[in-house]
């Protein structure tokens, strides 16, 4: 069982997150029985559909450097990949919008593998494209499961998953190096700024390209995260799969040394239904 006490072997090699004075009492923190529990992969392939930021000088690159037999006899493959930081499912770390925040090597492990909540607002973001999470939509949330528990991990689900790998669906806009006219729903100033400062979120993620919304010119969100060195998880999968509480999410990147983000293989772990 993964338990939020110091006897739990996953939260000691956390740095016993749950042991410090700022962590939430035990019983706010879901429990999972690893041999009943289910895996549902939270990641897009890499691939040469990957969507990127519209200004990125490159996308995803792949080189075949060996596959066959070799001389020997038996059978070798190898490849050489390149990708900027930000595209497809990964990491924003701190730094990215904050001077000084935790680079990708050093964003802590408390902050990658914890408990998720997940908030749906399908329904709005169907209705408007550039839907801004509002502080009322949790205040919605928490009347029905309780205050977000401190040291969660964030997830918005918007259902824009659902448009990957399509550019012009999921950006809303397809015009090569023009960020200008972007769609696409994410969270709010006031909404985030209550997820981070009062409910002390472990990160916030979302399933569009950026934590915040496509017309945003100022980049709020980012910045209000990155100064209280909470990560960003953007382009995440398969949200529709996870319940809005109960589930573990292990968010672990390419450990970048220096990196403002990176590559990110995200899954969560849920409970099978009885």
């Amino acid at each position: 069982m993964i338990r939020t006490t110091c006897r739990s072997a996953l939260l000691l090699s956390l740095g016993c997150a749950a042991c410090s004075p700022a962590a939430p009492p035990a019983h706010e923190h879901p429990l999972i029985d690893l041999a009943r529990a289910e895996l549902v992969d939270l990641t897009h392939p890499f691939d040469e559909r990957t969507i990127y930021w519209p200004t990125s000088p490159s996308t995803f690159g792949l080189e075949r450097l060996a596959y066959g037999p070799t001389e020997g006899g038996w059978f070798y493959a190898a490849n050489a990949f390149c990708t900027p930081e930000h595209g497809g499912t990964h990491l924003d770390a701190p730094i990215h919008f904050a001077e000084g925040g935790d680079t990708a090597d050093r964003v802590p492990l408390a902050r990658l593998v914890a408990p998720a909540v997940v908030i749906d607002v399908g329904r709005q973001a169907a209705a408007d494209a550039d839907y801004r999470l509002a502080l009322a939509d949790v205040e919605t949330w928490e009347r029905e499961h309780g205050p977000v528990p401190a040291g969660a991990i964030v997830l918005l689900r918007s259902g824009w998953a659902e448009r990957w790998p399509d550019r012009k669906r999921y950006l809303g806009d397809d015009t090569p190096g023009d960020a200008s006219k972007l769609h696409f729903p994410s969270y709010g100033l006031e909404a985030a700024r209550h997820l981070i400062e009062r409910r002390r979120a472990a990160a916030l993620g979302v399933d569009t390209a950026s934590i915040d919304p496509g017309n945003s010119r100022d980049f709020p969100v980012h910045r209000l995260a990155g100064a209280a060195n909470v990560p960003g998880f953007e382009n995440l999968a398969h949200l529709d799969q996870l319940p809005p509480t109960g589930a573990w999410v292990i968010a672990l990147p390419m450990k970048i040394a220096s990196g403002s983000g990176g590559p990110l293989r995200a899954i969560a772990l849920v409970s099978k239904r009885s």
